[in-house]
């Protein structure tokens, strides 16, 4: 019996690992060259790396992104995964790992903890949401407005909103995310 699957959409995992501070100089090397091999693998589209603020909890952040689930699980399972994995032995005290499939929900993963499930409240998304999209539109209007003048609206609009989403998924709201985490994820303190 022939089995149709309908192709996925774009999956993106984030791993938390926390590295050993005295071989962080080991895993930045480990870590370039894991993500040289897998960007030789079908369906890869990208790796970030988020490196700790902080000397003192090593925590690095690694987001990747294949255009389908069978991509990514081609990857993991391959035997160059493996032999990385392995060889990352004694550099990484702690390793966690997170699917996501919605694009947007990466914007607000804990950069502490990599979950999109610790999500900040509602209204700071929309107050985030509102600082990085605004500036955005008012950037267009300045180096678009008189290209995009002579054009149909809805055209000139469409060409507008590329620019804007192009912008925002990188590198503003990444940016925005990583320089407001004090107040996204404010640290709780003891009562």
């Amino acid at each position: 019996m022939h089995q149709s699957y309908l192709p996925s959409e774009p999956v993106t995992v984030v791993i938390s690992e926390a590295v050993a501070p005295s071989r962080l100089d080991d895993y930045e090397a480990w870590s370039h060259g894991i993500n040289q091999v897998a960007q030789t693998y079908d369906g890869f589209m990208a790796v970030e790396v988020l490196r700790p603020r902080d000397n003192a909890y090593s925590e690095y952040v690694v987001i990747v992104r294949f255009d389908s689930y069978d991509h990514l699980r081609a990857w993991v399972t391959s035997d160059d995964y493996r032999h990385w994995i392995e060889r990352s032995r004694g550099l990484i005290k702690q390793r966690s790992y997170r699917h996501m499939t919605r694009g947007l929900e990466i914007w607000f993963a804990s950069p502490r903890s990599g979950i999109a499930s610790d999500q900040p409240p509602y209204y700071k998304k929309v107050i985030l949401g509102v600082l990085a999209v605004y500036p955005l539109i008012v950037l267009s209007n300045m180096l678009l407005g008189n290209l995009l003048a002579p054009l149909p609206s809805w055209l000139g609009l469409l060409l507008s909103v590329v620019f804007v989403s192009s912008l925002l998924t990188y590198p503003v709201m990444p940016m925005l995310t990583h320089v407001l985490d004090f107040w996204l994820y404010p640290t709780p303190t003891d009562p």
